[in-house]
């Protein structure tokens, strides 16, 4: 069996493909409401449309579900550390990294070097990725 590790970065890449499939549907929508012959105008609108999508991905389901598509299909979920499920504020700041994909990579790697379990926002938030297959 994989470690925890090992699982949660194979949900963030299955999270990836959720999240391009929400983006591909947006993208259409928006290429609908613009006009036809400038095609490649709908993509100025990704810098901005992107970061909405993801945070809201995250936010949402790991609020009401305890967990995104990716979490579920590896088994892991997203509690506070006395075992209940993350609130609001939590889940907003747990997931604020996850705008783009530099700003994990850092979280995570700071919470390697101060000798932390975790990452640092799930430090500041007090919330744990738990294993559900235990």
């Amino acid at each position: 069996m994989a470690s925890v590790f090992t699982r949660r970065v194979i949900a963030y890449i299955l999270d990836f493909f959720v999240v391009s499939a929400f983006m591909w549907i947006v993208s259409y929508l928006c290429y609908l409401l613009m006009n036809p012959y400038e095609t490649y105008s709908v993509y100025q609108f990704f810098p901005i449309i992107l970061p909405i999508i993801i945070l809201l991905y995250f936010i949402l389901l790991e609020k009401t579900k305890g967990a995104t598509v990716g979490k579920a299909l590896m088994y892991l979920e997203v509690r506070s550390r006395n075992g209940a499920r993350i609130n609001w504020p939590q889940a907003i700041v747990r997931n604020l990294s996850k705008i783009y994909w530099v700003p994990i990579i850092f979280d995570w790697a700071i919470g390697k070097i101060f000798k932390s379990n975790n990452r640092i926002l799930g430090d500041i938030t007090k919330t744990v990725v738990i294993d559900e297959l235990r």
